[in-house]
């Protein structure tokens, strides 16, 4: 079980370190740390499943690409708060000021490719879950609620202090993602 909870833990950083961002430029309210938290365990704990079902006959050709998806979403989510930190505009207010559900839909779309783009890894790790002790279905249960358990603090946190630096925590988000994009992509490239 400490092998598993490892392995929780490393998969976690990358969610982790996407909900502080996430927080520091998002509305302190506990609804979005929830809600944040939610979708990065949910997807740290199906990632994996998907992956030991696929197996190593697909995995060969996710791994060759799964880098570039990762940067590709995590650029297009850092790019795209860079763009609003420098407009000035936040998403989640205005629509909830407006009740335009097409912002919210926007936000929505947002933490979905922020969650995928931070479990791919776990899609190949779901490859190793044969050599825990555990069932296939704890394993995923613990990596996913590892992710949560981390996540829904850090986003909270840094919601927290993040509206004290308004955009400028967001423009630094936006830098922080694509820099964690370059990261994955550089990794997997050496």
């Amino acid at each position: 079980m400490t092998a598993l909870l490892l392995l929780a833990l490393a998969l976690a950083m990358d969610a982790f370190a996407v909900a502080i961002v996430r927080g520091a430029a998002g509305r302190h309210r506990i609804r979005y740390a929830l809600e944040t938290g939610l979708a990065f365990g949910v997807a740290q704990g199906i990632m994996p499943l998907a992956g030991w079902a696929i197996g190593s006959l697909f995995m060969r050709w996710i791994e060759a690409v799964d880098h570039w998806i990762a940067f590709g979403l995590l650029s297009f989510l850092g790019v795209r708060m860079l763009v609003e930190a420098l407009s000035g505009e936040d998403d989640a207010e205005q629509a909830e000021a407006a009740g335009q559900s097409d912002r919210l839909g926007s936000y929505w779309w947002a933490l979905f490719a922020a969650a995928v783009a931070t479990s791919i890894d776990a899609a190949a790790a779901g490859l190793t879950l044969d050599l825990f002790a555990t069932p296939i279905w704890l394993s995923c249960l613990v990596i996913g609620a590892v992710t949560a358990a981390l996540c829904i603090p850090a986003y909270w946190f840094a919601a927290r202090i993040g509206s004290r630096i308004g955009h400028l925590a967001e423009a630094v988000g936006g830098i922080v993602l694509v820099g964690l994009g370059a990261k994955i992509l550089l990794e997997h490239l050496a």
